[in-house]
């Protein structure tokens, strides 16, 4: 008598402990940081005419890189639903995620205003939040862990957010009113 193929065990319950989350997160943290970095100095090499325009054009239609981004993220909340993957492929979806975030949120500004610079503050804006929630999950305690003596350690870290928040808003606007024309300028004088 042949002996029945493995099955999976009677829980269906998919159970991932913390230190496997937090390393995941790590992972999509990294993805997200060197595709958005990749992504922006791709297109200002394109834009600078300092590398060979490799946009994409469906008759005549730039194709923006968000909508890659749109496609592998299906692609990969897909996978993650029906096939719950663990282990090495459960760090090579999120790895795959961190890059279709980046992807999208790179041109967050273009699909919230629907056009536009690519530019445009909302996009770096949407990546700083995104890279910090990815952040978060990454290094913080788990929330069941979460002490009454943590609060204090909380709170000094929320006014430091705060005011780093404050920093990066400011030091943004100086930097836009300085690079911002000539940036726009470039775009402009780029391939459609």
């Amino acid at each position: 008598m042949n002996a029945a193929p493995a099955s999976l065990p009677m829980n269906s319950d998919h159970v991932i402990h913390r230190a496997e989350k937090h390393k995941l997160a790590r992972l999509a943290l990294f993805g997200f940081i060197l595709v958005f970095i990749a992504a922006r100095a791709f297109v200002f090499l394109i834009m600078a005419h300092k590398i060979p325009n490799l946009y994409f054009f469906m008759q005549g239609t730039h194709v923006h890189h968000l909508n890659y981004g749109i496609f592998l993220m299906a692609i990969v909340c897909g996978y993650s639903v029906f096939y719950r993957p663990v282990g090495r492929m459960a760090e090579t979806v999120a790895l795959a995620y961190g890059v279709a975030m980046a992807l999208t949120f790179d041109e967050f500004g273009m699909w919230l205003h629907l056009g536009g610079s690519y530019w445009q503050r909302a996009s770096v804006d949407a990546v700083v939040v995104i890279a910090a929630l990815f952040a978060l999950f990454a290094y913080s305690r788990s929330i069941v862990r979460f002490k009454s003596r943590h609060f204090l350690a909380f709170v000094i870290l929320l006014l430091a957010l705060g005011g780093f928040g404050w920093v990066v808003v400011t030091a943004g606007n100086r930097l836009g009113a300085l690079v911002g024309p000539r940036l726009e300028e470039l775009e402009l004088s780029s391939s459609p």
